[in-house]
């Protein structure tokens, strides 16, 4: 069964490498802000079509306080290459906090039972699940929900 709206942020334990390091664990990075994390893999092309919109929704809600997890899961053996994983995450310029879940640990604590790429998880400042939305589609339902936890009128406070 897949995480449902409200369900808490898992923890990010099991990952099995760290890209684009924090001075701090992913865990206290989130916390009390709202956060997006999600899956990619190296050989999801949708990911990768994604990445520009991707991008856009990040700057644009950055300063508002969004904290953003990207996760690399594998789908295939040569997707555990760690050095192919670098040189996307270089490509596409994901400037994310990246965990490498070459054990799939992380997608099963955030019940990505189908292991789903690119799969969104939209969580408030809480640790609540707002949205989770999935495939080619996923930016557009994220894009939705970023507006509704980020009314316009909140933009001249940030």
């Amino acid at each position: 069964m897949p995480m449902r709206i409200g369900d808490t942020i898992p923890t990010f334990e099991g990952a099995t490498e760290w890209l684009n390091k924090l001075q701090e664990t992913a865990d206290d990075y989130v916390k009390g802000a709202p956060t997006l994390v999600y899956f990619w893999a190296t050989s999801c092309g949708i990911c990768k079509e994604n990445m520009p919109k991707l991008h856009e929704l990040k700057a644009k809600y950055k300063d508002r306080g969004l904290r953003t997890v990207a996760i690399h899961m594998p789908r295939y053996e040569a997707d555990t290459d760690l050095e192919k994983v670098k040189a996307d995450i270089a490509e596409h310029c994901i400037d994310d906090v990246c965990a490498v879940d070459n054990q799939h640990k992380l997608k099963t604590a955030f019940l990505n039972e189908q292991g789903w790429v690119p799969i969104y998880y939209l969580f408030d400042a809480d640790g609540k699940l707002k949205s989770r939305a999935a495939g080619e589609f996923g930016i557009g339902v994220l894009t939705g929900a970023l507006e509704k936890m980020f009314p316009m009128q909140q933009s001249a406070t940030a």
